[in-house]
């Protein structure tokens, strides 16, 4: 499963429902890292812990995800961490908004407002740089995305690596690889970067931050191989580790 596995297949159809959205999580991480054992680490009494600080319940999907992936640094504590319960807090913006997301140093914020807290799987926003914007308009959704960009900048350094694509491999993106089945969202930096879309094939996983000019691309291989592969059928100026790349860029975060 692990050499064939491929995100866009495995989400085919998209994301229709809670229950999905796991399934496909569940799917992912055996591919793409260790399976999960269910009631492994249960943070039951931290979620009624911090339910009773913030004065307020979770959405039943918070409450699934947690159970499902919240001991599991690899999935969601890479990059933009899914928040420990005890770290969670109210923002006061918007009429106030549950956080349980954070860029890795506090740039940005993902939460849900509390007037939509009695839903089961509510609308998530994002503190962008222009104000809260919406994000997904799911939690369960929001969660599909979260694992799969904390999986592109976790483990190995040398699966990942990123580029600046230049106009002429505007198109070379989608020509190569499907894209998955996941709605458009804005990236917290700024509307220039959005929207932000996810391509993939068997091993490959790829993020493009923006359509225009500038834009930037985001790969990760299954393994060295598919990592190599990924860059060689995009031949842009890679960021890390390969001679044939003009310069060294710095990444964008």
């Amino acid at each position: 499963m692990r050499g064939i596995f491929d995100v866009a297949q495995a989400l085919d159809g998209g994301v229709s429902d809670r229950d999905r959205a796991w399934t496909f999580i569940r799917s992912f991480a055996a591919a793409w890292g260790e399976p999960l054992v269910e009631g492994v680490g249960s943070l039951t009494a931290e979620l009624a812990r911090a339910e009773a600080t913030l004065g307020c319940s979770l959405p039943a999907a918070l409450h699934e995800v947690y159970a499902l992936v919240g001991t599991r640094p690899d999935l969601v504590a890479n990059q933009d961490p899914l928040l420990p319960p005890h770290e969670m807090f109210v923002h006061d913006e918007c009429g106030g908004v549950l956080v349980f997301r954070s860029e890795n140093q506090g740039c940005a914020f993902w939460g849900v407002r509390l007037t939509d807290l009695d839903q089961e799987d509510p609308p998530v926003l994002v503190q962008a740089r222009h104000g809260w914007v919406p994000f997904m308009d799911r939690v369960s959704l929001a969660c599909v995305e979260l694992v799969l960009s904390e999986a592109l900048f976790g483990g190995e350094a040398q699966l990942y690596n990123a580029c600046e694509l230049p106009v002429d491999l505007l198109r070379k993106v989608p020509e190569q690889f499907q894209q998955v089945p996941l709605p458009d969202y804005p990236m917290w930096t700024g509307p220039e970067d959005f929207p932000v879309r996810w391509f993939s094939a068997p091993g490959k996983l790829l993020r493009q931050d923006g359509l225009d000019v500038h834009s930037w691309l985001h790969v990760r291989g299954r393994t060295r191989t598919d990592l190599d592969a990924i860059c060689a059928t995009i031949p842009g100026r890679w960021s890390l580790g390969y001679a044939d790349s003009l310069s060294s860029e710095p990444l964008p975060f």
